[in-house]
């Protein structure tokens, strides 16, 4: 009996052993898994990242969902439209033509306002064009400092301006004039620089000068011009985002403006047209301009010998004491090293001078009439 009674307290025992979980090792597939999560919220956040960091597409004008193409445009030798605008007396009958270049967050419509008593008198013919990615004009990724020389020549020989014709360049379209003094001097009966944009970068500035320079801009122009040298890829979002301010001259900030600035900026009131100027996107012409101006050149204007060894054309120089935007040192220093460039300070002015009254002619009298 006693002996029955342990075998029923073993055979208990034992069942109560079977009826126990057992404890099974995690299956391979759940362990994994786990281990890949902090590797696949990684990729997620890279791949959100990539996205905030791509610009969109440009919405190219007169193509499905773009603006309409609402003026004259030319196309140039690789495809791209240019588009232009003209005055001044009829071309057939000039006795100077001229390809004024726009500046930074600006189009064709903001040309130099020549009076037409000038232009009569001297027989004058102009032609303003959106550069690429503004207003009408199809943008041009592959930009570099150089191309933008040959798109101006393109235009020149598709309204066949004949074989020579005059520049003037203001702000961003003033620092365009340097690649055009290197790449078609040949083309070129005179030049006028207002208000260039420097690329602090360029080789030959003294480390004072940029330093001077550098500093006139607020600390969030640095910013953005640092980003745009030495981190292209992170442009856009830069100049976009929220967190902190960007480019003061993008967001309109009246700081950077001169006092002689603030007296003549009710003149932009005019521009109906401004709706334009960024109408394919920001990134094609605002930020690629800032891209380029700012970037990595292959070469410095500072170091460029005389386009015009004879005499045979000249090159003008003007710049406001008191610019906010594009510090003056810059210009002033480029006139010092380069003895064949004729400079024009103008001790009072700001960035906005070009819109003063009677400056528009003043610059072309001087231009082209090179006794003056």
């Amino acid at each position: 009996m006693a002996d029955s009674g342990k075998k029923r307290d073993g055979s208990a025992n034992g069942a109560e052993k079977k009826a126990s979980p057992t404890t099974k090792p995690p299956s391979s597939s759940t362990s994994g898994f786990s281990k890949n999560v902090p590797l696949l919220v990684f990729v997620l956040l890279l791949g959100l990242l990539y996205r905030q960091l791509q610009p969109p597409a440009p919405k190219i004008c007169g193509t499905p969902g773009g603006p309409p193409v609402t003026g004259p445009r030319l196309q140039l030798k690789d495809g791209r439209h240019l588009a232009y605008h003209e005055y001044g007396v009829p071309k057939d009958q000039a006795k100077h033509k001229i390809i004024f270049v726009h500046g930074f967050d600006s189009c064709r419509y903001d040309a130099l306002q020549v009076s037409p008593e000038l232009a009569e008198e001297l027989g004058v013919y102009m032609v303003s064009f959106d550069r690429p990615g503004y207003g009408e004009s199809d943008p041009h990724p592959g930009r570099t400092e150089d191309s933008i020389a040959f798109d101006i020549e393109g235009l020149a020989d598709g309204l066949q301006l004949g074989p020579k014709f005059y520049l003037i360049g203001y702000s961003m379209g003033g620092e365009i004039m340097w690649s055009c003094l290197k790449n078609i001097p040949h083309r070129l009966a005179g030049v006028s620089i207002l208000g260039p944009v420097g690329n602090y970068w360029w080789s030959g500035y003294p480390s004072n000068v940029s330093t001077e320079a550098w500093y006139v801009q607020l600390p969030q122009d640095q910013w953005a011009v640092r980003v745009a040298h030495h981190a292209p890829w992170l442009a856009y979002w830069w100049n976009t985002q929220k967190l902190f301010p960007a480019s003061s001259v993008i967001s309109f900030n009246p700081a950077i403006l001169s006092r002689e600035d603030l007296t003549v900026i009710p003149k932009f009131a005019y521009r109906t047209y401004a709706g334009q100027v960024r109408q394919q996107g920001e990134h094609e012409s605002l930020h690629r301009d800032m891209l380029v101006g700012f970037g990595k050149w292959g070469w410095s204007p500072l170091e460029m010998e005389n386009p015009f060894p004879a005499g045979e054309a000249a090159v003008h120089l003007w710049h406001g004491a008191e610019d906010l935007i594009v510090p003056v040192q810059l210009s002033r220093h480029i006139a010092q090293r380069l003895p064949w460039v004729r400079y024009h300070e103008l001790p009072t002015a700001g960035h906005l001078f070009p819109i003063t009254e009677g400056m528009p002619d003043l610059i072309v009298k001087s231009m082209l009439l090179t006794d003056e």
